[in-house]
């Protein structure tokens, strides 16, 4: 008996002195997660939506003296609620106005000169503070004629619902600490030609800001499609595939190495997709491969055009009954955005999309830098990358995926190097990234690498 002892003993000893694997990786699920997915709440989205709508018309052009009427009332009812979300946290959020003055020659949807005023909240990072990822809603609304900015205009699903899922993610948020600033913005404008985005994505770059992606929501809380079809679980998140200010040599350059469909905002969206189908498996997200509906734009492209990462995420089926009409009721019809056409239920499951999305890149570490690869007329691929000096930094993903696929499948975890050859795995047939892994688990975005290795 004291052998076996002092064997056990022996033994015990010896698989505590074993090092860990250098290759296991970070947990898979970050159980913080499901907290925030619990903490959105309908009802106070509900209350919100109900406020912005009441103000009347929120028209970019309408009043800006009265306390009960016009955009100047609404977006100082926003910037409150951000100040009391923010005495709430211990004066967390750091608020203010950020605003341009637009003049009636710089569009035709402006009928006189204004200034278009923004409200931003910025939840600070308390390890990389001048990398962002933002989740903005619109302020505004409209009717059949956008300049017509006396009648009635509630915009209670475009865009009250992404105004109030904004104001809703920073409740829930503000409660944690993370690595990266958020920020929780209100753009102005945006029927007009997209002058609140446009003027807060140029106030980003003077101010170098780094932002990581900006999830613009516009239309979260309708579920009846004028097609016919109810939906509470599906959802849009537009893309475009390549940055808009790409050069003219990276553009030719994916003629010979591919990735027509991987630039930054692309990342981002596949990004958002993953982690509902890991933490929100009810939910059903669509990719779609387009900058935004046929034709049309939104919030996150001003963005977009200065190379940012930026998508929009949106319901799946619009009714367009109940989008820019005049409130009336014509042969049976009801048109109109008022509050009947939203579901405040909805609405949150999609808040709680942004949530999920701001909180695993903000508790990320940054993405790899200087991303290459190599394996022309070679049997195996090689991807190689900047090491990181960022202390969160567990290890990194190699994924790879079919050029068809528009997921990233298939992965390998490895530690302690800048450099990993995927042996027996042919560069032609496949597409590459690398993403950077965190202690907790959580991922950088996915970069693509559009560099080759040039060995010496």
């Amino acid at each position: 008996m004291k052998k076996l002892l002092t064997f056990v003993c022996a033994l015990g000893m010896a698989l505590l002195m074993t090092p860990l694997k250098a290759q296991q990786a970070p947990p898979a699920i970050d159980t913080r997660i499901y907290d925030i997915i619990s903490s959105v709440s309908a009802d106070r989205i509900e209350a919100d939506i109900r406020k912005l709508a009441g103000f009347g018309t929120r028209n970019t052009f309408s009043d800006t003296v009265s306390d009960t009427r016009g955009i100047g009332a609404a977006r100082r009812w926003i910037k409150a609620e951000f100040e009391k979300i923010s005495q709430a946290c211990g004066g967390c959020l750091e608020v203010f106005y950020q605003k341009d003055l637009v003049t009636t020659e710089m569009g035709n949807r402006v009928p006189k000169d204004a200034y278009i005023v923004n409200v931003v909240a910025v939840l600070r990072g308390t390890d990389n503070p001048n990398n962002y990822v933002m989740m903005s809603g619109d302020i505004d609304s409209r009717a059949s004629n956008t300049m017509d900015y006396e009648v009635d205009a509630p915009g209670a699903n475009d865009n009250a619902s992404g105004m109030a899922g904004t104001l809703e993610a920073a409740r829930v948020l503000s409660k944690n600490k993370f690595k990266n600033s958020i920020a929780f913005v209100g753009l102005s404008g945006e029927e007009q030609g997209l002058f609140g985005g446009a003027g807060l994505a140029r106030y980003a770059q003077e101010k170098g800001w780094n932002i990581i992606g900006v999830l613009n929501n516009d239309m979260i809380g309708n579920i009846e499609g004028v097609d016919g079809v109810i939906d509470n679980r599906s959802f849009r998140i537009f893309s475009e595939p390549t940055p808009a200010n790409e050069t003219d040599r990276e553009r030719a350059s994916r003629r010979f190495t591919g990735g027509e469909v991987d630039g930054n905002s692309r990342q981002l969206a596949r990004y958002i997709h993953k982690q509902v189908l890991t933490y929100m498996p009810e939910m059903n997200p669509m990719m779609i491969y387009r900058l935004d509906r046929f034709g049309r734009g939104g919030h996150h492209r001003p963005f977009n055009d200065l190379g940012y990462a930026g998508v929009r995420i949106m319901e799946a089926h619009e009714n367009y009954n109940r989008q820019h009409q005049n409130i009336r009721e014509e042969n049976g019809i009801k048109y109109g955005d008022v509050i009947e056409g939203v579901n405040f239920d909805y609405a949150a499951k999609l808040t709680a999309v942004n949530a999920i999305s701001l909180a695993g890149l903000a508790w990320a570490p940054p993405a790899p830098e200087e991303v290459r690869i190599g394996g022309a007329v070679q049997p195996s691929t090689t991807l190689q990358w900047k090491a990181s000096d960022d202390s969160d930094v567990a290890g990194y993903k190699i994924y790879w995926r079919l050029t068809t696929s528009p997921t990233w499948d298939n992965f390998v975890y490895v530690t302690g190097v800048n450099e990993h050859t995927l042996e027996g795995i042919v560069i032609d047939n496949y597409y590459f990234g690398v993403a950077a892994v965190g202690k907790d688990g959580n991922e950088s975005t996915v970069v693509f690498p559009y560099q080759q290795i040039r060995r010496r």
